[in-house]
C-alpha cells in the first residue's frame, strides 16, 4: 500500500524529493491493457485503492494510439498475449516514447518463457511480471517505475536550463536566464489558462494598486513585470491537476501547492532586481494576511508587500474568469467577496486600494473583455 506523507515541508518540495515524487506518482496517468476484463478490473482496483488518480483501462492494444495525442501515459501496464495487437505490438507502438521520453512499460503475462522476457526487455519494456503475481510486488514496481520517469523528466528540465544559460558573459547569462524563465512562465500559463493573458491582467491590476498606495512609477512598473512570473512553478504540476474539472482532493491540493516553492527555486539566485522581486512573489502570493495561507503560514508584514498586492489582484482576476472547476462570477460579486475577506486573507489597505482603482474608472469588466 502506498501511503501519503503526513505533510510537505520546504525540503520535500524540490525536484527529486521522495514525498513530492510520491504525490506526483499518484497523479500520473497509467494505462492498463489486457483482453481479459477480470485482469483489468483487478489491476484497476488495486491501483485505485493505492491512491492512483488517473488510470485508463483498455481491452485492446489498438486503443492506445489515440491516447498518445490526447492523454499521453506516464506508465503502460500491458498483457503479452492478446488478439489484434499483442504486447510486442504495444512496445513497437510506444517505441518513440520509450526511446526519447523514457516511458516505462511493465509487462504482465502468463508466458514465463525466458525468450519472451528477453524479447520484451530488448524492445524497451522496463519490467516484467509473470501471472499469477503478488499484489504488493506490483504496487512496488509501479511506484519505482513512475519515480524513475519523474526523476528523468526533472533531470531533463534542469539540463535544458543549464544548456540554455551556459553561453556568454555573466550579464548575457542573466539575460538568457530571464528570457528562459519568461518562456517557462508562458509555457506554464498555456497549460493553465487557455487565453494566456491571466498573468498580464494580474500584472496590470497589481501595478495600479501599487500606484494607489504610493509606489513610484518605476516600482509599480517592475511589479507589473514580476507578477507575470507568479505561477511559473506550475510547470512542475501535472496537467491532470491543472485542468481537472472538479475540486481537488487533499493529496492533489498538496501537489498543486508545491508550485509556490518550485517557482521560487526556479527564480532563486539571480542578481536581476526583476527576478529577485519575482522570486518573493512566487514564494508568497498564496500566503494569507492572517497567517492562514501557504507554503509557510506567514502573516502581516512578514509577507512581502509585492506578494500581498499580487494576491489581491490574482484573486479578483481568477473570480471573474472561467476556471476548469467553476464558472466566472460578476465583477460586483468578486469585489464583494474580496471585501468579506478584507483584513483576513487579504490586507485591508490593499482591498481598499483595489476598490479605489475600480472607482476611479478602471473598469474591470472592460479589461476582462479586451484581454480575454
Amino acid at each position: 500500500m502506498i501511503n501519503f506523507p503526513p505533510g510537505l515541508d520546504n525540503e520535500s518540495e524540490i525536484f527529486g524529493e521522495p514525498s513530492r515524487l510520491n504525490l506526483l506518482s499518484l497523479a500520473a496517468h497509467i494505462v492498463v491493457i489486457d483482453d481479459e476484463p477480470q485482469n483489468v478490473d483487478l489491476v484497476m482496483t488495486l491501483l485505485h485503492r493505492a491512491g492512483f488518480t488517473s488510470v485508463t483501462p483498455l481491452a485492446d492494444g489498438r486503443g492506445l494510439r489515440p491516447l498518445l495525442d490526447t492523454a499521453p501515459p506516464d506508465l503502460v501496464i500491458t498483457d503479452m498475449n492478446m488478439p489484434h495487437c499483442d504486447g510486442f505490438g504495444v512496445l513497437d507502438m510506444l517505441a518513440p516514447l520509450i526511446r526519447h521520453d523514457r516511458l516505462p512499460v511493465l509487462i504482465i503475462t502468463g508466458d514465463g518463457a525466458r525468450t519472451t522476457c528477453h524479447r520484451a526487455l530488448k524492445r524497451g519494456a522496463k519490467d516484467f511480471l509473470t501471472k499469477p503475481f503478488d499484489l504488493n510486488e506490483l504496487l512496488l514496481r509501479v511506484r519505482n517505475l513512475l519515480e524513475g520517469r519523474l526523476l528523468f523528466q526533472d533531470l531533463r528540465k534542469q539540463n535544458r536550463a543549464l544548456l540554455e544559460s551556459a553561453v556568454g558573459t555573466s550579464r548575457e547569462l542573466e539575460s538568457t536566464r530571464l528570457e528562459m524563465i519568461e518562456r517557462l512562465a508562458l509555457a506554464a500559463e498555456y497549460r493553465d489558462d487557455e487565453t494566456n493573458v491571466h498573468n498580464e491582467r494580474v500584472g496590470e491590476l497589481s501595478e495600479r494598486i501599487a500606484l494607489r498606495i504610493g509606489h513610484t512609477v518605476e516600482e509599480a512598473g517592475l511589479l507589473r513585470l514580476a507578477a507575470a512570473l507568479q505561477d511559473i512553478g506550475k510547470i512542475g504540476v501535472p496537467d491532470a491537476l491543472l485542468r481537472k474539472a472538479g475540486p481537488l482532493n487533499d493529496a492533489e491540493v498538496r501537489v498543486m501547492r508545491t508550485h509556490t516553492t518550485i517557482g521560487a527555486r526556479i527564480l532563486a539566485g539571480s542578481q536581476i532586481p526583476l527576478l529577485q522581486l519575482a522570486e518573493s512573489i512566487a514564494a508568497s502570493h498564496h500566503e494569507g494576511f492572517d497567517g492562514s495561507g501557504y507554503p509557510r503560514g506567514l502573516a502581516g508584514a512578514d509577507i512581502p508587500v509585492a506578494a500581498r498586492i499580487v494576491a489581491v489582484a490574482d484573486a479578483l482576476d481568477a473570480m471573474i474568469h472561467d476556471r476548469p472547476y467553476r464558472k466566472a462570477c460578476s465583477v460586483d460579486e468578486a469585489l464583494l467577496e474580496l471585501a468579506t475577506k478584507s483584513g483576513r486573507q487579504f490586507e485591508a489597505r490593499l482591498v481598499e486600494a483595489l476598490m479605489a482603482v475600480a472607482a476611479d474608472g478602471y473598469e474591470l469588466s472592460k479589461v476582462k473583455a479586451s484581454l480575454a
